[in-house]
């Protein structure tokens, strides 16, 4: 044991071995500081090899011309020469702000994203067997849900030979459906899908009542003025007749 132990500390101490430590070392340290190029989405400038390319927008003369021409009147105009449709030839290519570019594009992503309404899905769930109490129960349930905008997914569950009265559930969902025919859309036909059979009910869009417009508040009436007159006794123009 003692000359094993001698053996495996020389080995470990000897000039081969450590060499062989440093390079794998070295090696582990050049992995780690490697620089990686970050991928754009869109090439810019130097990224651009093409020999030639086509101008569009506003703020230049739109043409063809060479790409060093290009990328000249880019740097001089203190923006960037950003190729658009790389599947065209000769490539479309833009004279703009790349920075304001990318974040005026997220910012129009994400109104777009905050617009898009994500739809939710419940379920409602029923037997062969659901009583008229239950039916009105979930059937209330599944208003409020379509109410919200939600999507209702309702299914009759049959369980061992159940499935033998699977045309009692087909007329449940329908009569579910005709339940819900002010609030929703059937989307197809129940269908069997292994032991449950299945409908999807979409909820109606409620159109928004326009707020109707004040009513400008009428001018108060002028008051009648009456206009008096006052008499004028008459006054005598010819001359008096004398009694002869």
């Amino acid at each position: 044991m003692v000359s094993i132990s001698l053996r495996s500390s020389y080995l470990l101490d000897s000039p081969h071995f450590i060499s062989l430590k440093l390079k794998h070392l070295a090696r582990h340290r050049r992995k780690k500081f490697v620089r990686r190029e970050v991928k754009q989405e869109h090439r810019t400038n130097n990224m651009i090899r093409v020999p030639e390319v086509r101008l569009a927008g506003e703020n230049v003369e739109n043409g063809i011309y060479p790409t060093r021409k290009a990328q000249d009147m880019a740097y001089n105009m203190g923006l960037d020469l950003v190729e658009i449709a790389p599947s065209a030839k000769p490539p479309v290519c833009k004279i703009i702000d790349y920075k304001k570019f990318l974040y005026d594009k997220k910012r129009r992503e994400k109104e777009i994203k905050a617009k898009a309404q994500k739809t939710v899905l419940k379920e409602i769930r029923f037997t062969p067997n659901t009583d008229d109490h239950d039916f009105e129960f979930k059937a209330r349930h599944a208003e409020k849900f379509l109410k919200e905008g939600a999507k209702v997914k309702a299914y009759v569950h049959f369980r061992g030979r159940a499935i033998l009265f699977k045309e009692r559930g087909e007329l449940l969902l329908l009569r579910f459906a005709q339940r819900l025919e002010e609030f929703g859309a059937l989307e197809q036909l129940p269908k069997l899908e292994g032991k449950r059979m299945i409908v999807f009910i979409t909820a109606k869009k409620i159109p928004k009542k326009k707020p109707s417009k004040p009513k400008p508040p009428k001018a108060p009436k002028a008051k009648e003025t009456t206009q008096t007159t006052e008499q004028k006794p008459p006054t005598d123009t010819g001359t008096d007749e004398k009694a002869s």
